[in-house]
């Protein structure tokens, strides 16, 4: 599939900010933000939004900021910390001098808190997050006011001023916003600005007892920074009235909120409360586990980030909820290292194949294409000796129709080598298993051309079993066994639609001595396999383990194919 098969999709947010360019409405500035809360490993649906505040920013000559909104300490760590900075700058992203953190406002938002209570917008309330739910009403039904509504400025600052004091314990006392208890947005029904939490944060110490919820932060986040066009996805778009409020409220500077959908994609879960029970149920192996959407893991796997960019790029921005197929991301990966990386000849279910006619001692070396792609990779040498292993299931005693590899009184070329022909199977006397299978080659069809011009309907790989590698491959498949897995009836739990098979370790296999050096990290085709990457995790000295990082079929090519019908 070519790239002109796959066009890029629109993106709505580019002529929003080229009109405002056109208006001068930002005095031609450009800033937009990525703001991760630091409670879990990135997935690939922040590396669209990371894709897009970059992207726009870049494209616009303006300025992106990542900041951290670290406005819940129960949930924060460091380690998030970290790990958010090495993804956003392995996809190719560099913030510069732009690194912020939500905590370092928080003087700020607490007096901003309190001149919403000198205006009479702001109250403290007694009631308790069950009552305040309750009382909250419902899509149908309006809200009922709190009894403590209408206190008065003195009683509130006197009572915000306790609660940040540590006077009260967790979740006897919040700070509201007084809006509209009746307001046809629940977002708009009175709601909590500020939580009671007697908790050490990471930045700040114990310095506050109150922490300011998402909703009061993000706007004066964006204003303090002064953010132009501050995008989030389609779930925030019932918040932005209230953004827009609290900006409105105290006058200050108000940027601009613009919503896309998010990304969601086939056999995989979206959510950080998910992918966190996931891991902390001992589901995957932690956040890097190849199978999870974390860009953690899909750089254990061996993604690339110019993959991940560019499926971004291809699936653009809309306004509307949509699921891409996995196979498109799939696709977008195939891609990129069909262009960038070596081939290699590894065997990952062995079948010892013996020579006959070959010299017992003798070692030939062929020459190998490391890639067609491009030449300017070269080539390698390859042993060839008596004693070889090719695939198990590149043999078959009893062949079915359409069976072209190898078979009794059957000749096909080896890789690189020569042609071979199979003239006896040695099998386990108790178990009848095929132990190896013996063959003559032909030496003069070196290079794996017969001298007479006959022809062959299959060729194998191979490796030379006197001076193969052993290796460990992991086969990664789908996490999930169903494209939605978050889609389960009421009580079911959605952990059940987990892949029994989405991990197949395979002990027992051959590679070639050029991956004696292979670096963790890593990537290679290995032919006629998929490509792969060597384990930063569990690669050592003694031992190479290669991740497959995806295969050689392209499903995304068939489903378009089979649209175009």
């Amino acid at each position: 599939m070519s790239n002109n098969e796959i066009k890029q999709a629109p993106n709505f947010l580019q002529e929003i900010i080229k009109e405002d360019m056109k208006t001068n409405k930002w005095d031609g500035r450009v800033v937009t933000r990525f703001p991760p809360e630091p409670n879990g490993y990135l997935h690939i649906g922040h590396a669209k939004a990371i894709c897009i505040d970059y992207g726009l920013a870049e494209e616009f000559k303006g300025t992106y900021h990542l900041r951290f909104d670290d406005t819940n300490p129960s949930k924060e760590e460091t380690e998030y910390i970290d790990a958010i900075k090495k993804d956003v700058s392995w996809l190719g992203f560099d913030w510069g001098e732009h690194e912020y953190y939500a905590s370092d406002y928080f003087d700020k938002m607490y007096a901003w808190a309190v001149e919403l209570i000198k205006a009479q917008k702001a109250y403290v309330d007694d009631q308790s997050a069950e009552e305040i739910r309750i009382n909250r009403g419902t899509l149908t039904e309006p809200g009922t006011e709190s009894p403590f509504r209408n206190r008065s400025v003195d009683e509130n600052l006197d009572l915000f001023t306790r609660m940040e004091a540590g006077e009260f314990e967790n979740g006897s006392r919040v700070l509201r916003a007084k809006i509209d208890m009746k307001s046809p947005n629940m977002n708009m029904r009175d709601p909590v600005m500020y939580r009671i939490l007697k908790m050490s944060h990471y930045r700040q110490g114990n310095k506050w007892n109150v922490y300011p919820m998402y909703d009061w932060a993000h706007g004066l986040e964006d204003s303090i920074e002064g953010i132009t066009h501050s995008m989030c996805s389609l779930e925030f778009e019932d918040h932005r009235p209230l953004y827009d409020w609290f900006l409105d409220q105290l006058g200050i500077y108000h940027p601009q909120q613009i919503e896309f959908a998010r990304l969601n994609i086939t056999y995989t879960v979206m959510s950080k409360r998910k992918l966190l029970e996931l891991v902390s149920e001992g589901c995957v192996d932690g956040w890097d586990d190849p199978r999870m959407p974390t860009l953690s893991g899909m750089r254990r796997r061996g993604y690339t980030p110019e993959s991940i960019r560019n499926f971004c790029e291809r699936i653009g921005v809309a306004k509307r909820e949509s699921t891409v197929d996995m196979a498109l991301l799939e696709f977008c990966v195939r891609e990129d290292l069909n262009k960038r990386v070596p081939r290699v000849m590894s065997v990952l279910k062995p079948l010892k194949v013996v020579i006959d006619n070959y010299p017992e001692d003798q070692v030939e070396e062929m020459e190998a294409v490391n890639s067609p792609e491009d030449q300017a990779m070269g080539t390698r040498k390859v042993p060839f000796s008596k004693v070889l292993y090719i695939e198990q299931e590149d043999f078959a005693e009893d062949p079915p129709k359409k069976f072209f590899r190898l078979a009794p009184g059957r000749e096909v070329r080896l890789r690189y080598a020569y042609f071979i022909k199979c003239v006896d199977v040695v099998k386990d006397p108790k178990s009848g298993d095929i132990l190896e299978v013996h063959c003559t080659y032909d030496p003069e069809s070196r290079g794996g051309n017969a001298p007479d011009g006959r022809k062959v309907k299959a060729t194998l790989h191979w490796v030379s079993a006197k001076h193969a590698i052993d290796a460990e491959v992991r086969l990664y498949d789908a996490l999930f066994s169903t494209p939605d897995p978050s889609n389960v009836e009421e009580g079911q739990d959605w952990k059940n639609n987990l892949n029994p098979n989405s991990l197949e370790v395979l002990t027992s296999c051959k590679v070639e001595p050029s991956l004696n050096n292979a670096k963790p990290g890593e990537r290679f085709q290995f032919e006629r396999m998929g490509y792969f990457c060597v384990d930063t995790n569990y690669t050592t000295e003694e031992k190479k383990v290669f991740n497959r990082t995806v295969t050689l079929r392209d499903t995304w090519a068939k489903i378009q194919k089979q649209q175009k019908k």
